[in-house]
């Protein structure tokens, strides 16, 4: 099966650090965020779309601008790309994202994919006023997923259990083939959601052993359901036309970086309720001292970053060696992002993806620019 590469919307702000540097002294700061306003993620959406692309996930999270306007706003200024709305059960009925995601797949052309978070971070669970632990939400995921399906085929669905009751609940325009549905975690109980009920299962990005193992229990657990189950995770990357200017920038990164907010950032981790963060954590630890947990594989991004904290690093032809290995060991999807994504997305888009479709790792059409449209 090709592997489907995909893109990250920066729709929480973009920058060149991991973390906004310490400001301080006499001269002014030099800029380090970069608004997500509609203008800059459309110059994102818009170099994922010409660079061949498949989707950009478009996250949902307390400081993030709402997946669904913001995919509204850019498919219009986008011409292939999909949308891989982020969206969380418990916040929003079964019925009402089915009718979102009908009318927007049908308004943009079949360009939605939906990407279900159970949540991982209880300040911020607590904050949208949900306060079911870690197992029950991925219960209520999987009752939220069965009606969702069951909604697709246009005929009225009955339900009653433990989080969700509907009668007669509808989609009146079903689309003629439903969005893809993504679903992630780690644990076992995320697992058993993506087996029964998701399209695809992610997990964030680790060692390809460690990575490979996980997805074979998913597509394991799928075929006990009589299920396939394709699988992918996520990964930042630094690609570049030489290993050592790779390795310089994510030095650079790591330099910006103060101990206080590594301390702060372990303190936040530690309450996490999320294995997939645990796992991100314990990764540090199998490190040499520029923390390569692997070749070309980079734990730095999870000292202070939540969630995905492995990254790709090298020149571009061992990034599309490595992208590779992980294909080779279950990832039939990898979502890719970098500091910053606009500049980022031409590395790879321009360095690394010729050569996978060189190699015939992608779609024939991916990793392409498109042609010129007469005018």
């Amino acid at each position: 099966m090709p592997l489907e590469l995909h893109w990250f919307l920066p729709s929480h702000g973009d920058g060149r650090d991991l973390a906004e540097p310490t400001r301080g002294g006499a001269r002014p700061a030099r800029i380090t965020r970069r608004a997500p306003d509609v203008g800059y993620l459309a110059q994102v959406a818009q170099a994922a779309d010409r660079l061949g692309f498949a989707s950009v996930l478009t996250p949902a999270g307390l400081f993030c601008e709402d997946p669904w306007i913001v995919a509204s706003a850019l498919a219009a200024q986008t011409e292939r790309l999909k949308f891989m709305i982020a969206l969380r059960p418990g916040l929003v009925s079964p019925t009402l994202v089915a009718q979102m995601a009908a009318t927007l797949h049908r308004v943009t052309g079949g360009r939605v994919l939906l990407n279900i978070v159970a949540g991982s971070d209880p300040d911020e669970q607590h904050r949208y006023g949900d306060w079911l632990d870690h197992d029950d939400r991925y219960a209520r995921a999987e009752e939220f997923l069965a009606i969702l399906n069951r909604l697709w085929s246009g005929r009225p669905v009955d339900h009653t259990g433990a989080h969700y009751r509907v009668r007669g609940a509808l989609l009146a325009r079903p689309p003629e083939a439903p969005p893809t549905v993504f679903l992630g975690g780690s644990s076992p109980a995320a697992q058993q959601a993506a087996a029964r009920h998701a399209d695809v299962y992610l997990a964030w990005g680790e060692t390809p052993a460690l990575l490979g193992e996980l997805l074979n229990r998913a597509r394991d657990r799928a075929a006990e359901e009589g299920r396939t189950l394709r699988t992918g995770s996520r990964l930042h990357v630094i690609s570049r036309d030489t290993a050592r200017e790779a390795w310089a920038e994510a030095e650079r990164l790591l330099a910006g970086v103060d101990q206080a907010r590594i301390d702060a950032a372990r303190k936040r981790f530690s309450r996490t309720e999320s294995e997939g963060q645990r796992r991100a954590a314990a990764l540090h630890a199998g490190g040499n001292a520029r923390m390569e947990v692997h070749p070309n594989v980079w734990a730095g991004y999870s000292l202070v970053r939540p969630g995905a904290g492995a990254a790709l690093v090298g020149s571009h032809e061992e990034v599309a060696e490595r992208i590779a290995e992980y294909h080779a060991a279950g990832v039939d999807h990898l979502i890719l992002s970098g500091q910053p994504h606009l500049e980022e997305a031409y590395w790879v888009g321009e360095g690394v993806l010729p050569l996978l479709r060189h190699d015939g790792l992608l779609a024939a059409d991916a990793g392409r620019a498109p042609e010129p449209v007469a005018r």
